[in-house]
């Protein structure tokens, strides 16, 4: 660093004209990592201080081969992770044929299951891991860019490598993460679709068996009935994603929203930074693994995650009207096991707990049950067919409000031909 001073600007406190980061809540990070005397740091050592703490994360984009790697490591901490055996995998082969015959009953969404597989804990972080980066990626990108636009635009401009450090601390931070946040969720999740988007390829129905089996603990259900209401679920989001193929991209892309809405709160960052050893180069990894840098939630974000939280409850409502009609006649210990998802949902389920963990996105599920009334509700009044119907354009789904008065969406009067006509004319003369 020169130590001539710069212009100051102010005109009037000297410490600026000498170190840009003066003034602003990043004075007191440097000047705890090596800055003396209100000098911005020798960027040399601290680059070669947090290269040692930091190392290995590249560019500073997240590593979605570290990400698996941490995954599958802390599953063979966790315990025994058993492999479907080939009677697992018959069962499951048999459980989809007969839950897409009665699926056929309750919905003219037409079947799409092409495929299936009995996965390991493991075989799911291996199998999907390719859309948690599709998910994840766009999120993480944002937040570690935030840390280096958390500065002000001169210490950006002097502090030279210390930003690709940060790049990389904070890359290193979700690739952890994110690890074992998958690694928690694939011993909870039964089913490529438990989350409430399709992780596994398109039409590719997959089941854990042995997460079946823990679900089904303690419910004095047998084991059949467990697995075929479980499979009944895989398969109706597999239909309704097919179905409605703007879907699964609505929802990529309310995620990748609430990260662009990503902010760094540098007051936060000063605070947080209080009484900081110097001396101890582990002190930095630590406060950075306690929300260092952690995003403050901004009125962007809750615009995208209100989108995302409805289309959600609508996707999960749908599945669990759908089959409850399957299931009606057929199946008398579906009302049991759907409260069991119900509670499961409650308490936090798989989605709300890892999108909490790897970004600050929680999914409430109280909105779920609205959702299922609403379904419910419109194929009491209009028939299973125009239920369905609605999903083919997000033109005609019903909004977050609706969800307030869902007898009231369902006596609404469904478009016509001659409605879009009509509405179409009117644009057109108002050009």
């Amino acid at each position: 660093m020169p130590d001539e001073p710069h212009d100051d600007p102010t005109g009037d406190d000297p410490a600026k004209g000498q170190n840009p980061f003066a003034g602003t809540p990043m004075e007191q990070i440097f000047a705890a990592m090596g800055g003396q005397g209100g000098q911005a740091p020798d960027l040399g050592a601290l680059f070669g201080q947090m290269q040692r703490l930091f190392s290995g994360s590249g560019d500073g984009t997240v590593d979605f081969a570290v990400v698996k790697d941490v995954a599958r490591h802390a599953l063979s901490a966790a315990g025994p992770d058993p492999s479907p055996h080939s009677g697992q995998v018959g069962a499951l082969d048999d459980a989809v044929r007969l839950a897409e015959g009665w699926l056929d009953r309750a919905t003219e969404v037409p079947a799409a299951v092409t495929s299936t597989s009995a996965w390991s804990r493991a075989d799911w972080v291996e199998q999907t891991i390719g859309t948690w980066e599709q998910v994840v990626a766009p999120i993480a990108e944002h937040v570690v860019g935030a840390m280096s636009e958390a500065l002000p635009e001169e210490a950006r401009a002097m502090a030279g490598p210390l930003l690709g450090i940060l790049r990389q601390a904070g890359s290193a931070m979700f690739a952890q993460q994110i690890g074992q946040a998958l690694s928690e969720l694939a011993g909870e999740v039964v089913s490529s679709t438990d989350i409430g988007l399709p992780l596994a390829a398109a039409g590719h129905a997959a089941l854990l068996p042995h997460n079946v089996a823990e679900f089904g603990d303690g419910l004095e259900i047998g084991a059949a009935d467990v697995l075929l209401y479980v499979t009944l679920r895989e398969c109706a989001h597999h239909r309704l994603f097919a179905h409605a193929s703007w879907l699964r991209p609505a929802i990529l892309g309310a995620i990748e929203e609430f990260g662009r809405g990503t902010r760094i709160d540098t007051s936060a960052i000063e605070d947080k930074l209080q009484g900081f050893d110097p001396g101890n180069p582990e002190a930095m990894a630590e406060a950075m693994q306690n929300g260092l840098f952690d995003p403050e939630p901004t009125p962007e974000q809750q615009v995208a995650l209100t989108r995302l939280e409805t289309l959600l409850a609508f996707v999960e409502g749908w599945v669990d009207e759908v089959v409850d009609q399957a299931t009606r006649e057929t199946m008398p210990t579906a009302g049991a096991l759907s409260e069991a998802v119900r509670r499961r949902r409650a308490t936090g389920g798989p989605a709300e707990q890892t999108f909490a963990s790897l970004v600050g996105l929680e999914l409430r599920p109280r909105r779920m049950r609205e959702a299922t009334t609403l379904w419910a509700a419109l194929r009491d009044r209009q028939g299973p067919a125009a239920r369905d119907a609605v999903w083919t354009h997000p033109d005609l789904m019903p909004s977050a409000d609706d969800l307030d008065d869902p007898l009231g969406f369902a006596q609404r009067e469904p478009a016509t031909d001659a409605d879009f006509d009509t509405e179409l004319g009117k644009l057109l003369d108002d050009e």
